[in-house]
């Protein structure tokens, strides 16, 4: 069995030399931005490792006022340490609640709950914290750091193995503490002597040698996890040790999985003194080796935005030390796997409110994904250009071969995906666009046809 897993992921594994996968740089100037999240709402979340979350408005400029600074209570003297997860309550728009995790001055792992200042959407109060959870730290690193609210309106956690190399405690088998693992709490009615509940559904609840609150184990240090926003999916991207990098995906309601680590290192044993039958592990469905550079994973999420069809139902994921974006698409029944190379160390995903997706770099820059062959287009969309290009306040399109009839649209979409303009066809083709109200800025136009047949074509307004 572990033999053909191996094979297949080896059979699906394909490099892209032909770029199908734009980045448009949507904001830089961050420093170390590890996280990405939305809350509800059409900005982005930006937490620096350091301590300080920013906020990024939709039009890609920062607000000046820091969201949230603990950077006095965040130690981040190791390469992995740091202010590294955030997510935000199902019920943040009431209740103005949201998670973070972060390494403490003593290398130790706190997991807490902040509240912003009042209806106040731009500030959040520092001394608002009410410490969730905590649990300690052996090494310096492996300290994983996602949050996610699932499905369930549960707060999922990720811990990492604890560190050093080739997990030398065991954490990650072993049931009896925290690290290593998947983590599943209720904090929806959070107080200082009660900070969190265990969900009763919790797959160890009645088993008296292990805590309570692991949902899944078996992780060596998962730099990212996320749901599938179309489905619910579960999708954790682990780091491996010297040789394979893994992607794992599973039903968001199995309970209790055993992912392997340290008894196999994506499908390839690794230690396997004291390991469980490899029929109860559950291995990736796509794995990559460490061969041209490539070291170390960061996962990010199944594509479930609008603008860029030719996207939807793929996977996105990067590899920090070569400067790729990868993707998993399903065909024929695999996950086939495709990397593209840019500029730049690639550590965090966001998702926004709309599916739209972004990635973040070491050197402080966001970028947005963005699909270079954009969409299917027929010969008459083919034909239509759009000038100039930049533009100021006057959008002109050659539509002349586009066969137009009554139910033709024509919309104008913001970086966020967000539709700002919109206009059908009537008696006369649409020679110009007034865009005048359109603030400076990366727009994308989008002609959609009665077929469905569609045109998407990107455009500057300075």
């Amino acid at each position: 069995m572990k033999l053909l897993t191996t094979v297949l992921c080896i059979l699906c594994f394909t490099l892209s030399f032909s770029q199908d996968l734009e980045l448009d740089l949507f904001a830089s100037g961050f420093d170390r931005p590890v996280n990405l999240k939305h809350a509800g709402d059409d900005r982005l979340f930006v937490m620096e490792q350091d301590g300080i979350i920013k906020i990024l408005n939709a039009n890609g400029t920062t607000e000046s006022t820091n969201f949230l600074d603990i950077e006095s209570r965040v130690g981040s003297i190791g390469n992995e340490q740091g202010l590294l997860g955030l997510a935000f309550h199902p019920n943040y728009a009431t209740n103005g609640y949201f998670f973070v995790y972060y390494t403490n001055n003593s290398g130790n792992t706190v997991v807490s709950r902040f509240s912003r200042i009042g209806i106040n959407p731009e500030i959040a109060d520092p001394n608002s914290e009410l410490v969730i959870l905590t649990f300690s730290q052996p090494f310096s690193n492996h300290n994983g750091g996602e949050l996610q609210f699932g499905p369930d309106a549960y707060l999922y956690i990720s811990s990492g193995d604890g560190g050093s190399g080739g997990d030398p405690q065991n954490n990650s088998q072993n049931l009896t503490n925290l690290l290593g693992k998947l983590l599943r709490i209720d904090v929806n009615n959070s107080t200082v002597s009660n900070p969190y509940a265990i969900p009763a559904d919790n797959p160890f609840v009645s088993n008296a040698s292990a805590r309570d609150e692991i949902w899944a184990y078996g992780l060596r240090n998962a730099w990212k996890f996320s749901f599938d926003s179309g489905n619910n999916d579960l999708w954790i991207a682990d780091v491996g040790q010297n040789a394979i990098e893994e992607i794992n995906q599973v039903s968001h309601t199995l309970a209790g999985l055993n992912y392997g680590w340290r008894c196999y290192e994506g499908n390839n044993a690794f230690n396997l003194s004291g390991c469980p039958n490899s029929n109860t592990l559950t291995f990736p469905v796509s794995e990559y080796a460490h061969t041209g550079g490539r070291c170390s994973i960061t996962g990010g999420y199944v594509y479930r935005g609008s603008v860029y069809p030719n996207l939807v139902g793929k996977y996105f994921f990067a590899d920090v030390c070569t400067q790729e974006v990868g993707y998993l698409a399903f065909d024929n029944g695999v996950w086939n796997s495709t990397f593209e190379t840019f500029s730049g160390g690639f550590v965090a995903f966001g998702e926004a409110n709309n599916g739209e997706l972004f990635v973040s770099t070491l050197g402080g820059n966001i970028f947005r994904l963005t699909d270079a062959l954009l969409s299917v287009e027929d010969n008459s969309l083919n034909s239509v250009s759009i000038f100039p290009n930049p533009t100021k306040n006057i959008l002109s399109l050659d539509c002349s071969n586009l066969a137009y009839d009554s139910s033709t649209e024509i919309n104008i979409y913001d970086l966020q995906g967000k539709m700002v303009m919109s206009k059908f066809r009537t008696e006369n083709p649409i020679n110009t666009i007034d865009i005048s109200a359109l603030q400076n800025g990366f727009y994308i136009l989008k002609i959609q046809t009665k077929n469905t047949t569609q045109l998407t074509k990107k455009f500057v307004i300075n």
